[in-house]
Parts: structure tokens; sequence; C-alpha cells
């Protein structure tokens, strides 16, 4: 090979352009060279020969790839090279980044933590968690964890608990963790329970999204307005989940919350009562919208819903006005390295995880994009469920300037190795695939399967 195709270092690579060529247009560039040699001198390894042809020689592609028949690497020569080189590279870097973002955040007073667990599949056939946790205030991902279900006993149920363990765990040896926003998910809040959590004596304030809270209270309300004599409930859903936003912004502490808590009254005509009144001014002429009858099967059913107990008792938790909606929108980007259609093990499953939040917090801070004359550029959005346009700005390209100094770490270990990749792949000692299978019943020999098989019609497969 001439020395200038040579790859002896990461420059002779990194920062040069690939392209994707039709063969046909390849051979005919082949057509207008001439190579200095009089025969083949390739020789076969299966048949100890040499090829000894003369020109023009003929090429042979073997077809491999997507329906663009795209010639690719073969399907184990790409997991040999993700394992070998790619894996823990691109773990490294991310430790690389994490840092420098941990070393920032370890001099503040306190951090405020926004977190969240994903499934890779819905129901209890999940094999990964990944949770997330991300910094309130420069929305940076600043902790990542895959947790797969052969570490939790195969319950799937348990994944996000003990991914929350994980994480939390580590971050009270890196910062000053203050507070902590997640969903309401059952197990974690029996981990902050102030009084028999795990954490309990670590002074971690434990608050809860928003968004969740709202929805749960307009299902609740949904479900009530299905019933029979109670269909009014639903006219006024939207306008209760409403009330609840703004009570939750507007109040600093439990006391104020019930005060304008009790502004839901509105709903049955009563805008004055014994401690207050409503907040609203004076009521158009001639509304439409009917009244909730005091004392009816309806205002009884609402009642239950704002008055639970067990409702109540979560709400100083909402009353930080936290939301946690910037880590949906990375949760969907993971779907761009990870997707749901594809099955993957687990380090390579947590390397994508990883490419994905590294995509993230690079590209969080882009600006929009902009007319000629200065203006910013917006899209129209339909929601089915709301039956309504939105409008959101559209953010310039993102330019993954951080790929070259990933793909000249991947390429520098590759060269330091000395050798090719090995014949034999062996697992991680913190693979989880060492635990076994991921069904916890052993599997029969494939002879045996062949044998007791029955298929449609016949007798075996």
């Amino acid at each position: 090979m001439p020395d200038r195709c040579k790859v002896l270092c990461d420059d002779d690579l990194i920062g040069h352009h690939a392209y994707i060529a039709y063969e046909d247009c390849l051979k005919s560039l082949v057509t207008f060279m001439t190579l200095p040699v009089d025969k083949c001198v390739h020789w076969n390894t299966q048949t100890s020969k040499e090829c000894r042809a003369l020109p023009p020689f003929d090429i042979k592609v073997n077809r491999r790839g997507t329906a663009c028949i795209i010639e690719w690497v073969c399907p184990t020569g790409h997991t040999m090279i993700q394992d070998h080189y790619c894996i823990d590279t691109i773990k490294q870097f991310w430790q690389e980044k994490r840092a420098e973002i941990i070393q920032r955040l370890s001099s503040k007073d306190g951090v405020v933590a926004l977190a969240d667990g994903r499934m890779d599949s819905p129901g209890h056939c999940a094999q990964y968690c990944t949770y997330t946790t991300m910094d309130n205030d420069t929305k940076e991902i600043i902790s990542i964890v895959t947790v797969d279900k052969r570490e939790t006993m195969r319950n799937s149920v348990i994944m996000e608990k003990e991914a929350f363990i994980r994480t939390v765990d580590q971050l009270l040896t890196e910062v000053n963790l203050k507070e902590i926003c997640t969903d309401a998910h059952v197990q974690i809040s029996a981990l902050m329970n102030q009084d028999r959590g795990k954490y309990k004596d670590t002074g971690i304030r434990h608050t809860l999204d928003m968004w969740h809270g709202a929805k749960g209270l307009a299902k609740r309300i949904n479900a009530a307005g299905q019933q029979s004599g109670q269909g009014i409930l639903l006219l006024w859903s939207k306008d209760i989940v409403n009330h609840f936003w703004w009570c939750c912004k507007q109040a600093e502490t439990y006391k104020q919350f019930l005060e304008l808590w009790c502004g839901i009254l509105h709903v049955s005509n009563e805008h004055v009562w014994a401690l207050g009144k409503c907040q609203h001014d004076c009521l158009v002429e001639g509304r439409s919208k009917a009244w909730i009858e005091q004392r009816s099967s309806a205002h009884s059913a609402l009642s239950d819903i704002i008055y639970s107990k067990r409702w109540l008792k979560d709400i100083p938790k909402y009353l930080n006005f936290r939301s946690t909606s910037d880590l949906e929108s990375f949760q969907n980007q993971i779907l761009m390295y990870a997707g749901k259609r594809f099955a993957f093990s687990p380090p390579v499953y947590e390397a994508r995880t990883i490419l994905a939040a590294l995509d993230y917090n690079h590209h969080r801070d882009r600006p929009a994009k902009e007319r000629a004359d200065g203006t910013k550029m917006y899209r129209r959005l339909y929601k089915k469920k709301s039956r309504s346009w939105s409008v959101y700005a559209v953010k310039k390209e993102k330019t993954y300037d951080y790929i070259p100094d990933l793909q000249r770490k991947i390429l520098e270990k590759r060269l330091s190795s000395g050798t090719g990749l090995k014949r034999t792949a062996s697992h991680r000692p913190e693979d989880p695939q060492r635990l076994g299978n991921l069904p916890d019943v052993p599997p029969p020999s494939i002879q045996e399967l062949v044998q007791t098989q029955v298929s449609r019609g016949r007798e075996t497969v």
C-alpha cells in the first residue's frame, strides 16, 4: 500500500472527508487509471496459491447492509470494533466531560437536580432502565445510569429504584445536593421519606414534577366525569387543573396554598367565603358554562378528589414549582442512538445513551434560526389530544464539534494497541451478561426444541 494511504497517526484520518459512492462510478474511475502491475499478486489463503490474473481485473463485492445495498463492515467485525475500541473510549470521553461539569457545580452552595427514568420498552418486558439527572440551572446532564434487568433479580419493577439509589449515592460524594425533583414514583418517595427513608439524614429536599402532578389530577377528574350524572366535571377539568398550576406557582407555604386552593369553590358559583374570595375580576354577562350544583353527585366526587388526604400530603412537594420537561426532551433524543426496534448488549446500550448525553449537552444552548430581517423562525405543531395548534422556535443545525475529538481517541486506542482484533470476545467484569440469560428459565438444547416444536399444520419445524 502506498505510504500516503497508510494510517500511522490520528491525523491521517481525522478531519478528512468520507463519501459513499456507487460501484459503477468507481469502476468508471478505475478505467482511467493504470495500475503498475502486470498481474494480480493476491494470495488466496484457502487454496494457498497466487491469483496471477492478468488485467483488466474483475471486482467482486459481497452485498450487505440495508435496502440501499451499501457495503458495510461485516456484523462480526462491527461488533468486535465496538467492543475493543469504541465502548471504553466513549465512557472515558464522557467521564472527562462530566468531570468538568461536576467541578463547576462543586463550588455552588446547593445543587437542584431534575431526575427521571426511562425504560427501553413499555410494561414489564423492559430490559434496561436509563436514569438521567440534570442540573436545574444550566440544564446539563450531570449523571446517566443504566440498570440491566438481571441486576435487580430480573424484576423490572425495581430497576428505577436501583438506578435512583446509584445516582444519589454518586452525587452525594461529588456535589452539595440540596434538592432533587422526580415524578411521583412510589418507591422513590419512600426512599426520600423524611421519617423512614434511606436518605432522611442527608438534608435533601424531595420535590415533584408539576406536569406529572397536574396530569394525575386531570386523570382523576376525567375518570369521575365518566360516571353517570357527573359529566359536568369534564367541562371544568381544564379550569381546575389550571387553578392547581396557579396555586403552586403563587404559594410559598402549604398554608398559603390552601388559602388559594379554596378558590376552587368558584366552580359552584361561590366566589366569596369566610376567609377569602376569588382572585378574578367581575364575570362577564351571558356566560354559557354551567355551574356545578352543590351537594350534587358531581360536587361530591370533586370534593373527594381535591380534598383527598393522600393527595394533599404531597402538595408541599409541588410548591417549588419544578418541571422535568427538559429531561423528557432528552429521553426522546435517546431514540436517535438506541431505537426501541433494535436489541443491544448492555455495554453497547450504555455507550449509546452516553452518546445521546454528549449530544444533548453540546447542543443544549443552540440559538434559534433567524430570517434575513432578524426575526426568529417558528413552526406550527398540531396536538391531537387537545385539538389545538402550538408554535416552537426552529433552532440552528447541530455542529457535532466534539466528534473529531472522540474519533481521535478511538483511533489512538487502535494504534496504541499494537495488535489486531482478538478472535474471541469475552464479557467485561461489570457486564450483566455474566449473570446469565435474561429469562430465568434455563434454555434446552436446540435439538430438543426441534423435536418438541409443533408448528401450524406440521408436526415439526
